[in-house]
């Protein structure tokens, strides 16, 4: 059994007093040390956070850059062929448009490519790769062409899409929502429409 503070010395008492003083400032070094560890290692989730963010921020700028470059490839492979392309199917193409632009109340619309035969117009969205999804953004683009493009308001405007790699689902969507359908073949591009297609007119 242990002495009572009775029983100890003064010297004992010192002691004992020294050796709980010595424990705390142990433990206070040792939880100090343990906040000086995590702060440092939340300073280095922090660096690491941020140059992480910085290289998805570079990498997306790129990606964006590329994809902004195969889109204008893609329309310089498509342009010369639109002339010929709708010739063919009875349109007497005589002007091309690239980057047609309006904002009007709030809204924005871009066409890659518009083609004008006298009081037809053919509005074509290009794309490295052509889905499903992309179909559906441009018949929605359609839809507000005449309200943001009011200098087109009396022509018959008709849209297209056309893509260097075009998926199956996308000609079908595209077909069905009375789109032109452009696809690469070769070194050109072709029609992917039926000989009896029969384009929507918006």
């Amino acid at each position: 059994m242990g002495a009572t503070a009775g029983e100890m010395s003064w010297e004992e008492i010192k002691a004992l007093f020294r050796e709980t003083d010595r424990r705390f400032r142990e433990s206070d070094r040792k939880f100090q040390e343990t906040e000086r560890l995590l702060k440092e290692r939340s300073e280095e989730t922090d660096r690491k956070f941020q140059e992480t963010r910085e290289l998805l921020d570079r990498l997306s700028r790129r990606f964006g850059d590329l994809g902004n470059r195969l889109g204008e490839f893609v329309e310089a492979m498509v342009e010369p062929a639109l002339v010929d392309l709708f010739r063919a199917r009875g349109l007497d193409v005589s002007e091309v448009h690239r980057r047609v632009t309006s904002r009007r109340g709030g809204e924005a619309i871009e066409i890659d490519l518009l083609v004008v035969d006298g009081d037809t117009a053919v509005a074509v969205e290009c794309k490295s790769r052509l889905t499903k999804e992309e179909v559906e953004r441009h018949v929605e683009r359609m839809n507000k062409f005449k309200r943001l493009l009011p200098k087109y308001a009396d022509m018959r405007i008709q849209g297209a899409v056309a893509g260097m790699v075009v998926d199956e689902d996308a000609v079908e969507a595209a077909q069905t929502a009375g789109l032109w359908v452009l696809a690469q073949s070769g070194e050109t591009v072709a029609l992917r429409n039926a000989p009896d297609f029969s384009p929507r007119v918006w």
